[in-house]
């Protein structure tokens, strides 16, 4: 049985300010991929993409990903976590992988009210919109349940779709 649960989504869907209520309904641990980065690398993400480039941050990130044992968690995962293949597969093996679905204008919109302004690895002269575009496919293909979250969605919705996805599989 599949005991952890895995958030994936743009930047500004929830995935750390729903994964921690969550993983606190649910009684698990909670990590935050980009804090596991962080840590293991011993410097901010920030760091990484102003010093070696957002392509350098992703391999980083994809190594991170595939090397991750994990036991009865929630797993909050980097909006860019979908770009690696074999991280994504090591999650999808070890857990539910549920997609925070959020509209374009809505991310846009939580991201330019952040106080502490989301710093997005892209491509030079790459926009957010762009950015959405590409991720977007992503997520609906790792995904084995899609939650819109335009809303901040309730944790008991949440819990019981994680259940009803459990009872069917």
């Amino acid at each position: 049985m599949k005991d952890n649960i895995i958030l994936i989504g743009m930047p500004g869907s929830g995935k750390s300010t729903i994964g921690v209520r969550l993983a606190k309904h649910l009684g698990l641990e909670f990590i935050d991929t980009d804090l596991v980065i962080q840590t293991n690398q011993g410097r901010l993400l920030q760091d990484i993409v102003d010093n070696d480039g957002h392509e350098v941050l992703r391999e980083i990130e994809s190594q991170e990903l595939q090397k991750l044992k994990i036991d009865k968690a929630l797993i909050a995962t980097g909006g860019s976590a979908v770009y690696s293949a074999g991280g994504m597969k090591n999650l999808k093996e070890q857990g539910i992988v549920i997609y925070l679905a959020v509209a374009y204008e809505e991310i846009e919109q939580r991201i330019n009210d952040s106080e502490n302004s989301r710093g997005i690895a892209k491509a030079k002269g790459q926009t957010l919109k762009d950015i959405y575009d590409e991720r977007i496919p992503l997520y609906e293909k790792y995904a084995d349940i899609t939650v819109n979250n335009n809303d901040f969605i309730e944790m008991e919705v949440l819990a019981e779709a994680i259940d009803t996805y459990k009872e069917d599989h």
